[in-house]
């Protein structure tokens, strides 16, 4: 027999109500962030992992010996980069050769050099970028005699000056004397002296050749020595052959009356061969101080002169040294939009922020969407999960409640779901799926209750 439905028996199903309606649930909301948030978190420490940090303020630079050409060349880089905050530090060296070993150490501190072409030789230059060639570096072969020369290999047996140790001027020297079947120890005597001091032992007679680059190669040395009798610039009549042997080597003519119009010195065009001195820099240089470093060598480069162009200079000529990718990209599209309107500061903030929001932004797009979808299946979630619990205690009620205990305890239950409930926490938006579940439990109650 069925226990009589009363009335009052409904008035359970009102008991207890404590449920609170907010506009929004911000634990659930927070909850629903959390895999966006934590996406955006990984994205941000990979993009910090990947990207350069802030330029540094301080760089350093080897170049060559006091006053030397290079030396005097940093100076003019160093105020130009103060324009900007950069402080650069100049190390000097004995030559190119000197300045290649100190930047091929990762431990010397030496992040930019001025190295002549065609000394590379073994060094490890794997590390090594180029941020392009900023000037020619003429080979001037002067030498003491009345018939004219135009091979080196009629030096063969004269005394010739080939550089100082650690110059760059005495490893290209040997190189291009070997190609031409003279070596140390052979017929010619190759002597260690360079500079101001070759031209004035080539003066007083004490040799018969020199070779003469960069400091000692200036247009007022050369047009100097060009002015003292005896004294002859070699006209190198393969320059041609020399430039295809040689990749690193350019032919390079001189005009006929450049050092002295009035007295046409020289009396007719000569040929010379030539390496670039290039800027190079280790590959982990900071892209925005490549920037730097190109567009003061472009300030100090440019001009026209006896040997180049106006803005022939500098240039991105690959040669031993391949030419970095920041360098690339700076020569083909220039500086970048921040860069060009900013301070230089400012850019390097801005670019380096960019670069972390970029993906934040990516994610956040596609995660506002989600966002809503997965709060509103978290509520749901909860309103579904009683309904399980709902559903099971109805399935009891239809095998389980053959005495009035057994009835008793499945209502004793509905009335702690119903409880607990009553106590949930839902957001105004999802208060019509409340009510319908409260009528699903009233529906129970009254099954249970009616049941014969």
């Amino acid at each position: 027999m069925a226990t009589p439905f009363h009335p009052s028996d409904l008035k359970k199903s009102a008991k207890n109500i404590t449920m609170r309606f907010v506009s929004i649930s911000w634990r659930d909301l927070a909850i629903s962030f959390g895999p966006i948030v934590l996406l955006a978190i990984v994205a941000i420490w990979l993009a910090i992992w990947f990207i350069h940090p802030a330029p540094p303020k301080t760089i350093t630079m080897t170049t060559g010996p006091e006053h030397s050409n290079f030396w005097n060349t940093a100076e003019k880089y160093k105020k130009i980069l103060a324009r900007n905050g950069i402080q650069l530090n100049i190390v000097t060296s004995e030559g190119s050769l000197d300045n290649l070993k100190k930047i091929s150490d990762p431990t010397s501190g030496i992040d930019v050099a001025f190295v002549q072409g065609g000394v590379a030789g073994d060094l490890p230059i794997d590390k090594l970028v180029s941020l392009g060639s900023v000037s020619y570096v003429p080979v001037s072969v002067f030498y003491r005699g009345k018939e004219r020369m135009d091979r080196l290999s009629e030096l063969s047996g004269k005394r010739v000056a080939i550089g100082v140790q650690g110059s760059g001027s005495r490893v290209l020297a040997l190189t291009l004397l070997k190609a031409n079947g003279i070596e140390a120890g052979g017929k010619a005597e190759l002597l260690d002296i360079g500079g101001d001091e070759a031209a004035q032992a080539l003066t007083d007679g004490k040799i018969d050749a020199a070779f003469l680059m960069g400091d000692s190669a200036s247009p007022p040395t050369m047009g100097k020595l060009l002015r003292t009798p005896g004294i002859r610039l070699l006209d190198f009549a393969q320059a041609s052959a020399y430039a295809r042997r040689f990749s690193y080597l350019t032919e390079l003519k001189i005009p006929k009356g450049v050092f002295d119009l009035g007295k046409n010195i020289p009396s007719r065009d000569i040929r010379l061969i030539a390496p670039t001195a290039e800027l190079i820099a280790r590959d982990d240089l900071h892209p925005a101080l490549s920037d730097l470093l190109i567009e003061a060598a472009k300030e100090v480069h440019s001009g026209a002169n006896v040997l180049q162009n106006a803005d022939e200079f500098p240039a991105p000529l690959a040669h031993e040294f391949h030419i970095s990718d920041d360098a690339a990209r700076y020569y083909k599209s220039g500086k970048s939009f921040f860069y060009r309107t900013l301070p230089f500061w400012l850019a390097s903030l801005v670019d380096r922020t960019l670069v972390v929001l970029l993906p934040i932004i990516l994610l956040l797009i596609p995660g506002f969407k989600l966002v809503p979808l997965l709060y509103g299946w978290r509520i749901k979630s909860r309103i579904y999960r009683w309904y399980g619990i709902l559903i099971a205690l109805e399935r009891a009620a239809v095998t389980d409640t053959d005495t009035p205990e057994q009835q008793a305890e499945l209502l004793k239950r509905l009335d702690h779901i119903e409880e607990a409930v009553n106590r949930m926490k839902m957001p105004l938006a999802f208060a019509d799926q409340f009510y319908v579940l409260r009528e699903h439990i009233g529906f129970v109650r009254m099954r249970l209750l009616n049941r014969s």
